[in-house]
Formats: structure tokens, sequence, C-alpha cells
């Protein structure tokens, strides 16, 4: 026999309303997507080096995700993902500007082109919470258009088109932002930020994308805060003093954000996450023990400090090994709102996850899927490719196990990351029904996605041969 709860909440939930949300006005939606910020440059995340104790007192308040992983590794399709919903082949967004990175004759294949602005046919998130009754802001860093305004923002403080700032001191160059006197682009974009939130209207949710340009290059230190960083020993790889003050800078800004909220009333009725939209630049900061960085599909490169938190919702002190993605952001955001109708997505809702952690089998035993069929220079040490950091392929990651294919020479990487979280140990001959089991994955997805061949030999190529 259904009971009443029951039944009111099937009322409820055939108007369009979760019940347990219908008990609370709707909440105010934050992300915050710090630019270039890898997996261990934040105190939660084990930092001894980088300062960042407002961020950690807000991540304490809610839960952490240890395996948590952007879409992709660098800037624009990492965004395009999170803004879109969907795995970089159903937009086409693989890299920023050219996909002919580097020199054409260290290139054997033929990249496929890439696409440099988000295409207007998609939802986007905020205009999927736009037209569900939210006000939305955009502030900072948008990089997939010439105006956000376009894709579902109501208000815009500094986003365009470009991926990072000229300077992050006046005149700031290509951020047509204006300032006070040296004022910091972070310092005046949370200015502008601030007065958005204080300007909301009581009855009316808003929804707010902060994704200011920090810490992206250029990096230039903040005088100000230099003193906490002189003969500061370095930690694991992290001793870049100037990116460190940027790092604080931020942090000081965010507690900006959460003093702001609290003192109008609305944090306790707020739901955050903080988030990054690839790991760290390698030689800027280092996030061992993961392997490689910014750019790279290794650890490095898509594993990215994450929590999410909502007082007295999100258990607070909670820590989840969980692999997740910012593929999940929109769909968790959607079932936060009570939006019904929406369009696919590729990630899956964590918000039952978020309030109950139960039913966690559905989450832990899905596959992630990376496509990127481009190259990216600045090879290092730590890609073990003096060239790219990046070739064409494609990797996914199913439990513990994470497989790299390279559509090049066909090659495949298999690493255990319960195991070797550096993914040092190539087992793919160890275990070949594995190797072969996720190999069929990426190939079954691959043809879902419709994700673009690549295997056009290049004639430029300094060891090209004609007649393969």
């Amino acid at each position: 026999m259904i009971t009443i709860l029951k039944f009111l909440n099937l009322i409820l939930l055939f108007l369009g309303i979760n019940f347990c949300y219908a008990q609370h006005k709707r909440p105010n939606i934050i992300i915050i997507n710090i630019d270039d910020l890898g997996w261990r440059d934040v105190g939660f995340m084990g930092s001894r080096f980088y300062e960042t104790p407002i961020i950690d007192q807000l991540a304490s308040q809610g839960m952490i995700f240890t395996n948590a992983y952007a879409a992709a590794s660098n800037c624009a399709p990492s965004r395009a993902c999170l803004m879109s919903g969907l795995e970089t082949p159903r937009h086409g967004i693989y890299t920023v500007g050219t996909s002919e990175r580097g020199k054409s004759a260290d290139r054997k294949l033929v990249p496929v082109k890439n696409i440099e602005v988000l295409s207007p046919r998609f939802k986007t998130l905020p205009q999927s919470l736009q037209e569900n009754g939210y006000t939305t802001c955009m502030a900072g860093k948008w990089h997939l258009s010439n105006d956000p305004l376009l894709y579902g923002f109501d208000v815009n403080i500094g986003g365009a088109e470009n991926g990072h700032p000229t300077s992050y001191f006046p005149p700031y160059g290509n951020v047509k932002l204006t300032g006070l006197d040296n004022e910091h682009l972070t310092d005046l974009i949370m200015d502008k930020t601030i007065d958005f939130v204080n300007a909301s209207e009581e009855n009316k949710p808003f929804f707010l994308y902060y994704a200011s340009y920090a810490v992206h290059t250029p990096i230039q230190k903040i005088d100000s805060l230099m003193y906490k960083f002189e003969g500061k020993e370095p930690w694991n790889g992290q001793s870049n003093k100037a990116y460190a003050t940027m790092i604080n800078n931020e942090d000081r800004n965010i507690g900006r954000l959460i003093d702001a909220l609290k003192k109008k009333g609305l944090f306790e009725n707020t739901f955050i996450i903080f988030t990054s939209d690839n790991g760290g630049l390698n030689n800027v900061t280092f996030q061992h023990p993961l392997r490689a960085g910014k750019g790279s599909y290794f650890e490095g490169g898509i594993r990215v400090p994450t929590a999410i938190i909502w007082k007295g919702k999100v258990p607070a002190g909670k820590q989840s090994d969980l692999p997740i993605t910012n593929l999940d952001f929109y769909p968790t955001l959607l079932q936060l709102a009570g939006v019904t109708i929406a369009p696919k997505l590729d990630g899956k809702s964590l918000l039952d996850y978020l309030l109950t952690q139960k039913d966690e089998s559905v989450l832990a035993e899905r596959a992630l899927y990376w496509y990127f069929p481009i190259y990216l220079e600045g090879g290092n040490k730590e890609t073990n490719d003096p060239i790219f950091r990046t070739r064409p392929g494609e990797v996914i990651r199913k439990g513990d196990w994470k497989l790299h294919h390279y559509f090049e020479d066909n090659s495949l990487q298999l690493y255990n990351l319960k195991n070797d979280i550096g993914e040092k140990s190539n087992v793919a001959k160890d275990y070949p029904e594995i190797t072969k089991d996720l190999l069929d994955l990426l190939t079954q997805r691959r043809k879902e996605t419709k994700a673009p061949i690549v295997d056009q030999l290049n004639k430029e190529y300094k060891l090209y041969d004609s007649t393969l």
C-alpha cells in the first residue's frame, strides 16, 4: 500500500518538483572552477607548500572526491564538456586554437580539425537553469565564444573567447574590465561577483559560474603575499613562490565570496562545487605521485581537486574515492533544481549519492572515457615524450583499471591505479583479457559518439613512408 508520503512525492514528481526540495527554497548554485589548479595544489589534497586555508575549510564542510576528473586535459575542451554535458567527440572542441600543434614534421598523423566555438545548437547548463527560473552569472574565464550572454548567462563579468589575461594587473589587456589603480584581476572579478550576489533577489535562485582566470599563466607574483613563501621549503616538486601567491590570493577571494553569502543569509541554501578545469602545468607545479600534468592524459593531466558542499544536506567531513567527472555536474544540478526535461547528457547525477551515500555501485562500475584526436606540444620527462604532451589517442578508466590507446602505432598501456597511481608499470601484456575488454569498450564508445577517425598519414612527417 502506498503511504501518504510516497503518494505526495509522486504528485510532486508529476509537477516537476522533487519532494526532498519542495520543503525548501530551491538552492542557489555556485561552480568554482579554478584554472589549471592541480590535484595536489590545495591543502585538502595534501599540499604542504601552497596555502589554501579557506578552501580547505570550505571543503571540510562537504564531500571531497579523491578520484575526480576533468573531461579533457586542457582548458577549452574541459569547459565545453562542463557547459554542454557532452564528451569531446560530440561538440568537437579538443584543444585550444588549432589542432596542428608543434612541428608538422613531428606529426605522423593528420590531426582532426579542432572546433574553437561551442555550437549554439547545444543547450548549455546555464540555459537549462535560466529557463527554469535561475538568474545566471558568468564571472571570469569563458573561453568558448566571444559572448557568454548568448549561452544562457544574464550577467557577464569579463568572459570572452580569450583563455588567459594579457596581465593580471591593469590594464589587463584582453579582459575588458576596468579596476582601481593596480587592482589585481582576481580581486576585481570577485568585487563584481559579490555585487551580483548582493543584488540577488530573495525569492529567485541564482547560478554563479565563478571561473576567474587564475591560476593560469602568466605567472605573476603578488608582492603583498610573497612574505608567506620566502624561505619556505619546497615540497614534492612544488616550489614556485609566485604561483603560490596566486593560489593564496584566490583562496582569499573565495573567502570573500563565502562571507558575502553568509552576510546575506544564503550560505546554508547554496550548493557549491569546487573544482579545476584540468591538471596543473608541469614545471610550474607538480602533482606527485600522479604522472605528468596539464595537456597529458596521464592522471596528473586530468585528475583534479574537487569538493561538493551543501550545508546540512551533503554530510561534512566525508571523503569519497568514487570516480566522477565534470560531465556529472550538469545532470546533478538539473536534478537539484528540479528540472525534469533535460537534453541528452553523457554524465550521471551525483545528487542521490551525495545525500545518502547509497547506490554507489551504479556510479562505481561505469566507465569514464577521454578522446583526443590531436597533438599538443610540450613533452617532458613525465610524459616520456620529448615532443608532445598528447598524441592522438583515447583513454578509458573502469574500476581500478585505466587503458591508454594511441593511434600512431596502435600501442596500448594498461595501469592498475589502485596499485600504481603513478602509471609507471604498463601491464597490458600481463592482463590481455582486461586489455581486450577495455579496448572493446573504447571501440564501442567511439561508435556511439561518432568520434572522428584519425588514420590519415601526414606527408610532411619526417619519417613518412608512402608505401604504408
